[in-house]
């Protein structure tokens, strides 16, 4: 039997037998999806309303209670309320804060909103804040109307909202397209669990090869396997685990989405039930659009451009890990080359917003087109559409790239394996690259 398939074979199973791996691919799935609900479960547990006291000399506030999570009681606006004001703050714990709306001059709503001031003897919630922010200057729009001799109720009346509904045209006819929210959300997400991976599993190639270094353990098994047949077969091997730990994620996400879809969901993504939310007033309209967007995505081209891409992400990175890894006596040693491994990857995911906004402009293309960055840059740009010749490119560059990575991964693998007791620089590294076999 091949060396390589020998290494990868002991690679693979010695970690898929492993009781954390069967725990991590079982839990897996619930693991990130309450890593995503958690902070919007959170952020709706029921909390008591917050208490304002209020001094409004400009009377802008008259007749408000409050808002959903705001009460307020007003003091009488005198010129000690102020005072009494805070000293009730400071020996009151029942109050959250006093808000302090100066008179008004000349009858301009704009100097109170530039001198109004919230007291607290503590940082109050952000949301708070702006939701007090976005009354007064509804009030302070209110009273301008006024000023001018305007109903703010017919105003009211008069405002409207517009939503554009995107229509692809192409070969097949026209087609209605899903919002762009729907899919920089799934392309965000799918580029995000590259990232993790891609990451996870290499690192996972760097850190075996280290400890087979400081064990001592790769002379023996370097002499009767070459080190580019035991890099390789190293690499392949825990692909194979990353691909089988894959696998089962899809299947058992598919299965419970056909589950779901069958009991709980089935009413909901029926036509006539989608039909009948879109004639309800705006949130049904919104849940009807969330649902035909669901519909719309093109869920095999994603998967496939996601396996890809993963593979091939891997791949590029895990041969560049192992490397440095071959290269360093201890984990500690690896911080001077990690900076320049990560960094695309990690620019691209800072790129992501840009790439979102304009998945077609010239940097989410260029992005696209490095095989470094192409994992997160093209996964991004996929839901948006991406033309096949672009997809092609794409791919053919990253398996070039894999290919010209593993050959410089090769020889640095090949002398750092077996090199002990100094700590390698770049210098170290290109000295190795250039030495003849």
């Amino acid at each position: 039997m091949n060396p390589i398939w020998i290494v990868a074979q002991r690679e693979f199973l010695t970690r898929v037998k492993k009781r954390s791996f069967l725990i991590m691919t079982l839990l897996g799935p619930l693991f990130f999806g309450l890593l995503m609900v958690a902070p919007a479960l959170l952020a709706s547990l029921p909390e008591g309303p917050k208490k304002l006291l209020v001094v409004d000399h400009s009377y802008l506030l008259v007749g408000e209670k409050g808002m959903e999570d705001v009460v307020y009681e007003f003091l009488k606006p005198t010129p000690e309320a102020l005072a009494n004001g805070k000293e009730i703050l400071e020996s009151n714990a029942e109050f959250d804060g006093l808000l302090y709306l100066p008179p008004s001059e000349n009858n301009d709503p704009d100097y109170i909103l530039k001198n109004a001031k919230l007291f607290s003897l503590e940082d109050l919630p952000i949301s708070l804040m702006a939701g007090v922010e976005d009354q007064l200057e509804q009030k302070a729009y209110e009273q301008k109307l006024r000023l001018e001799g305007v109903d703010p109720e017919v105003v009211k009346r008069a405002e409207t909202n517009a939503r554009l509904t995107s229509v692809l045209m192409g070969d097949a006819g026209e087609e209605e397209n899903s919002p762009a929210e729907f899919k920089m959300i799934l392309g965000l997400a799918a580029g995000y669990l590259i990232y993790i991976f891609v990451f996870l599993y290499a690192t996972q190639i760097m850190r075996g090869v280290i400890e087979e270094k400081t064990s001592r353990i790769v002379e023996v098994i370097i002499s009767s396997v070459k080190p580019m047949q035991l890099m390789l077969g190293k690499i392949i091997g825990i692909a194979g685990v990353g691909f089988l730990q894959f696998v089962i994620w899809v299947g058992l996400t598919a299965a419970l989405y056909v589950g779901l879809s069958a009991t709980l969901l089935a009413d909901a993504f029926n036509p006539e039930t989608i039909a009948q939310m879109q004639a309800q007033p705006e949130t049904g309209g919104m849940a009807a659009e969330a649902l035909s967007a669901l519909q719309s995505i093109n869920y095999p081209l994603v998967l496939t451009s996601f396996l890809f891409y993963f593979i091939g992400g891997y791949l590029l990175y895990g041969a560049l890990f192992a490397a440095v890894g071959s290269a360093v006596d201890a984990e500690s040693d690896t911080q001077q080359f990690m900076l320049p491994l990560t960094l695309p990857l990690v620019l691209t995911f800072i790129l992501a917003t840009s790439i979102m906004e304009n998945p077609h402009g010239p940097l989410a293309v260029a992005l696209s087109m490095i095989p470094f960055s192409a994992p997160i840059a093209m996964m991004i740009r996929i839901p948006f559409g991406v033309p096949w010749y672009e997809v092609a490119a794409s791919m053919s560059l990253m398996v070039l790239g894999f290919l010209g990575t593993v050959w410089i991964a090769g020889r640095i693998y090949r002398v750092g394996i077996l090199s002990y007791g100094k700590k390698p620089t770049y210098a170290d590294l290109w000295k190795w690259i250039r030495m003849k076999p």
